[in-house]
C-alpha cells in the first residue's frame, strides 16, 4: 500500500472553519489515568527505597541489569573518551554549536541576569540579588532517538548561569550508549551523568538516593511518563515546563520554494505521530504546490510512516484571506516553532505576539534553531507560549529582594506600614514598624 500524507485542507472563508480548526488543534496535555497511577507508584517507591528501586526499574524498563547504581554513573573519562572517539567533523560540529549556544546565553545573562541596587532620597537601599541554583538535573531523552542537542541546550545555560553542579540522566535501553550524547555532556560541562531514564530518573533527582544527589530543579523533555513525573515532583523541586508534542507553524506568502516548506513541515512531523505541522498561507495555488511536494518527498524520508501519521492526524494546510489574518490565527495557536517564510519577514514580525521561537525569512529553517543558531530549543508547547518563555539562563537563577531601610527611611515608611497593618488587623506588624519611629 502506498504511504500518503494528506494534512487537513482548511479555509478561513468556509462556514465550518472554526469548528474544523478547533478540532485539529485539540490535544489533551493530561496523561491518562493509567500512566498517572504507574508514575505515582514509581515515585513513591524510589522515595522510599532509593537506589534499590532505581535498579529495579532500570532493569525492567531499560533492560539494563547491574549490581549497583554506581555502575550506572558515567565517568568523566568515559565522556571525554566518547568525544575523542567521534569523527573530526562531528567533534567540530558539537564544539561550534556549543560556542554559539554559550554566546547567546552569555548575552542573555548580561541583559537580564545581573544583580542591581540603588538608594532612594532617604538613604534606603533597594535592589535585587541574582544567584544561581546550587544543583540542577537535566533529563535527556534516549528512547526512540538520541538527542545530543538537548544536552547542549539544557546544560550550557545552566553553566552560564553559574549553577554549581549539573547532573545528567539519560536512558540507555539495553545498555547502548550514544557517543554523541556522551560527547555533548563533555563539551557542555556536565558534572555527573547517570544512565537512568523514565519516571525513576525524575524521582531519583527530586528526592535523592544514596548515589544520585537530589537537585533543586529538573529540566529537559521526555515521554508521557517523564512529563507526569515532573508534574508530580513540582514543589519538591522546580521544573522547566510540561512539554507536549512538538509543533511547527509556517506562515508563508508563497515566495519560498514549496519543497523547503514541505521539508520544514516534515521536520517536526518526524519527531512523533502526535507532532503538529501547520501551514498558513493566503495563496491557494501555493498550498497545492506544497501538497504536491509533500506527496513527492514523503517516500524519500526514512521516518515516512511517522511523518504520514503526524500529518494525517494533526497536520493542516490553511488558506487564509490575507497575511494579516494568518498572523492573527498564528497568535491564537501560539506555536512552539513559528517560521515566517516570507520575502518580507520583518513586515509581519511586529504582528506576531505568541510563539516559542520565531524564525524570520526563507533561509531560517527551524532545524538551524534546533541545533546550532544559538537560542534555546527547549520551547513552550500546546499554546503555552501565550504565557511561557524558552528555557534560558533565567531558569537556572533565582532572585532575592534587597531592602536596607535607613533611620530616615523608617520615619517615612513606618506610618504607612502602621496604617495598612492596622487596616488588616495585624497588630504585631503595625507595632514592629511603630517601634522604629523616632520619639520627640
Amino acid at each position: 500500500m502506498t504511504l500518503t500524507a494528506a494534512p487537513a485542507r482548511l479555509s478561513t472563508a468556509s462556514a465550518d472553519f472554526e469548528a474544523a480548526f478547533k478540532a485539529r488543534l485539540h490535544w489533551s496535555a493530561e496523561a491518562d489515568s493509567a500512566i498517572e497511577t504507574v508514575v505515582a507508584g514509581i515515585l513513591a517507591d524510589v522515595q522510599q527505597r532509593g537506589d534499590a528501586a532505581v535498579l529495579e526499574y532500570t532493569a525492567r524498563f531499560d533492560r539494563l541489569d547491574v549490581t549497583g547504581v554506581p555502575a550506572l554513573e558515567l565517568t568523566a573519562d568515559e565522556l571525554r573518551a566518547a568525544f575523542e572517539s567521534l569523527p573530526a567533523v562531528q567533534r567540530e560540529a558539537l564544539e561550534a554549536a556549543a560556542r554559539r549556544v554559550r554566546s547567546y546565553h552569555e548575552a542573555q545573562k548580561k541583559a537580564s541576569g545581573e544583580s542591581w541596587q540603588y538608594r532612594d532620597e532617604d538613604g534606603t537601599l533597594l535592589g535585587q540579588k541574582v544567584t544561581p541554583l546550587d544543583r540542577v538535573g537535566i533529563y535527556v531523552p534516549g528512547g526512540k532517538a538520541a538527542y545530543p542537542s538537548s544536552v547542549l541546550m539544557n546544560a550550557i545555560p545552566a553553566h552560564v548561569a553559574g549553577v554549581g553542579e549539573i547532573i545528567m540522566v539519560v536512558p540507555t535501553p539495553g545498555g547502548e550508549k550514544n557517543s554523541l550524547v556522551l560527547a555533548a555532556a563533555y563539551v557542555a560541562g556536565v558534572s555527573r551523568a547517570f544512565t537512568i531514564g523514565g519516571a525513576q530518573a525524575v524521582a531519583a533527582l527530586a528526592y535523592g538516593t544514596a548515589t544520585v544527589p537530589a537537585v533543586d530543579k529538573i529540566t529537559g523533555p521526555g515521554n508521557a511518563y517523564v512529563a507526569a513525573a515532573k508534574r508530580r515532583v513540582f514543589g519538591t523541586v522546580g521544573i522547566d515546563m510540561i512539554a507536549g508534542p512538538s509543533e511547527i507553524l509556517v506562515l508563508a506568502d508563497g515566495s519560498t520554494p514549496p519543497d523547503w516548506v514541505a521539508m520544514d513541515l516534515f521536520s517536526q512531523a518526524e519527531h512523533d505521530e502526535l507532532a503538529q505541522s501547520i501551514l498558513l498561507c493566503p495563496d491557494a495555488d501555493y498550498i497545492a504546490r506544497v501538497q504536491e511536494a509533500i506527496d513527492r518527498l514523503l517516500p524519500t524520508m526514512p521516518r515516512a510512516e511517522i511523518i504520514a501519521a503526524s500529518l494525517n492526524g494533526r497536520g493542516a494546510l490553511i488558506h487564509t484571506r490575507s497575511m494579516e489574518e494568518a498572523c492573527a490565527i498564528s497568535n491564537r495557536i501560539a506555536p512552539e516553532h513559528l517560521e515566517v517564510s516570507s520575502s518580507e519577514p520583518h513586515r509581519w514580525e511586529p504582528l506576531l505576539k505568541h510563539a516559542g521561537a520565531i524564525f524570520l525569512g526563507a533561509f531560517t529553517s527551524e532545524s538551524l534553531g534546533d541545533y546550532c543558531a544559538g537560542p534555546n530549543h527547549v520551547l513552550p508547547t500546546s499554546g503555552t507560549a501565550r504565557f511561557s518563555s524558552p528555557l534560558g539562563v533565567y531558569d537556572f537563577q533565582k532572585r532575592s529582594s534587597l531592602i536596607e531601610v535607613s533611620r530616615a527611611g523608617a520615619q517615612v515608611l513606618g506610618p504607612i506600614a502602621v496604617t495598612l497593618a492596622e487596616g488588616e488587623g495585624l497588630q504585631a506588624h503595625a507595632e514592629a514598624a511603630r517601634l522604629r519611629l523616632q520619639r520627640d
